[in-house]
């Protein structure tokens, strides 16, 4: 005799749903983890082998292990410690305060979506807005880093570009961990930087123990040899010139250093320039303390740049933003340097204002000198004077040997100095910059401040040299 045994159909449902969860969870979700997991390790494995710097087993450690190390520092337990007794709080707020910290900090690197979807879009992007070039790179130097160095590239900040042209040109080389400002904490763009190996950094926190988290993060990465991407400016340069550097992500790095110990610090300078800064108005409005434009005329602003680019692309005069270079310099080893510029060069460095200045120093050294830079600082120093194309391209020849002729870095575009001066003029009076009459350019009265962003690029490169102030006294000269 059977028996029958009616259930209601809600709790079949129920039950049916149940069992799938759990067929997901113990057979679907494993066997989809093992999938990619096994797919970035052929990944990393493929991209260890033509890395000049290979990627750290500390940059692959699980993100919550990472989170329980940074929580239990020994820095952030005796921060705990002092404040709990300075603020008469309890050990336990604070640690999840630490917490919090730390899961905010913390990436979690994903090497394949680092190397394959990262990278495609990267490429994609930035040869549709520039055309991207490598100017130099010391191969050599960066080819005798051994594993024991912990690497740190410092670049200047012209752009929230550099994050996506620096990767994409250092991707043969290594993969970046960047330290991103919190303007990046919004979704889904911060999940997607943790996942390429970036951290977030509140520039302006007061708050110790969050400084004490972040200085034992940053230290556990260089420690751990993570390569490092610094901006030592610690923003956008508001005016195009290359500005001081702040000290603090720095001193976290070589805190605590040994020169004695077996790793040493790496120090990579890195060079970025534009024809065109995306940003180049926003930021002019910003060094002269001008409010924010509205989001009416933001979102005008953006249909009307599209509606810009679309229309010269539709007549064939699109030439994207002009060229988009990166110069990468001579690694600057810590030990070494400790030798030549420290008192005693086996003592710890306490501080670090005379190594950032000769960080920057070195960056400023290797910004490339771009077409509209060249072109800007010449019609700049004689902003009421009309040149004809010929006599313009004439003083841009003369500018760009004194310079080379000092040992800086042009990118010459085809290697034709002609050709590359056009770029310049035609970049300058596609946007009105210069106005070209009776065959004739002169300024835009209305842009000088532009055309001065641009020229500040290279204005410290021009003022190491002889090249006048009034570009008439060239031709008084001979």
């Amino acid at each position: 005799m059977t028996t029958t045994i009616e259930v209601p159909l809600w709790a079949a449902v129920l039950m049916m749903l149940l069992a799938l969860l759990w067929l997901f969870q113990h057979f679907l979700l494993p066997s989809v983890r093992w999938i990619f997991r096994h797919r970035a390790n052929k990944v990393i494995d493929e991209v260890n082998t033509r890395l000049a710097l290979k990627i750290p087993s500390f940059k692959l450690t699980k993100r919550e292990v990472l989170i329980d190390r940074l929580c239990y520092h020994p820095e952030v337990m005796i921060e705990i410690d002092q404040l709990a007794e300075e603020r008469q709080v309890t050990r336990d707020v604070l640690q999840a305060r630490v917490r919090q910290y730390a899961q905010e900090i913390v990436p979690a690197f994903n090497a394949l979506l680092y190397f394959k979807a990262a990278y495609w879009v990267a490429r994609k992007l930035v040869h549709s807005i520039y055309r991207v070039r490598l100017g130099y790179a010391d191969d050599q130097g960066l080819a005798a880093l051994d594993d024991k160095s912990s690497v740190v590239f410092i670049m200047n900040h012209r752009s929230n570009m550099d994050y996506i042209v620096a990767t994409y040109l250092a991707a043969d080389r290594t993969a970046l961990s960047y330290a991103v400002g919190e303007w990046a904490r919004v979704w889904p763009l911060q999940q997607l930087i943790r996942l390429m190996g970036g951290y977030f950094v509140r520039r302006n926190s007061g708050d110790p123990l969050y400084r004490r988290v972040l200085e034992a993060y940053v230290q556990m990465a260089a420690d751990g040899g993570v390569p490092q991407a610094v901006f030592p400016e610690g923003r956008l340069t508001r005016d195009g010139k290359l500005g001081a550097a702040k000290l603090g992500l720095l001193g976290y790095i070589t805190k605590g250093f040994d020169p004695t110990g077996e790793r040493n610090i790496v120090f990579i300078p890195v060079g970025i320039n534009y024809d065109r800064v995306l940003e180049d108005r926003s930021l002019l409005r910003a060094s002269t303390m001008l409010p924010r434009r509205g989001k009416l005329a933001t979102l005008t602003t953006l249909v009307g740049f599209g509606w810009k680019n679309i229309s010269q692309a539709i007549s064939g005069k699109r030439y994207r933003n002009g060229y988009a270079c990166v110069n990468f310099g001579k690694p600057v080893f810590l030990k070494q340097w400790l030798e030549t510029h420290h008192a005693s060069g086996t003592a710890p460095l306490t501080d670090v204002s005379a190594l950032a200045d000769d960080l920057m120093h070195r960056i400023g050294q290797i910004i490339p000198i771009l077409p509209v830079a060249v072109v800007a600082t010449i019609v700049s120093r004689n902003p009421q004077k009309a040149f004809s194309e010929l006599e313009l391209k004439a003083k841009a020849f003369e500018l760009l040997t004194l310079l080379e002729n000092a040992g800086y870095r042009a990118y010459i575009p085809r290697g034709d100095r002609d050709y590359g001066v056009s770029v310049g003029i035609r970049m300058l009076t596609l946007r009105y910059v210069l106005i070209e009459a009776q065959g004739l350019l002169s300024i835009n009265s209305k842009e000088l401040p532009l055309l001065n962003y641009y020229a500040n690029s290279i204005a410290h490169l021009v003022n190491e040299t002889s090249y006048p102030d009034d570009v008439n006294s060239i031709d008084n000269s001979r």
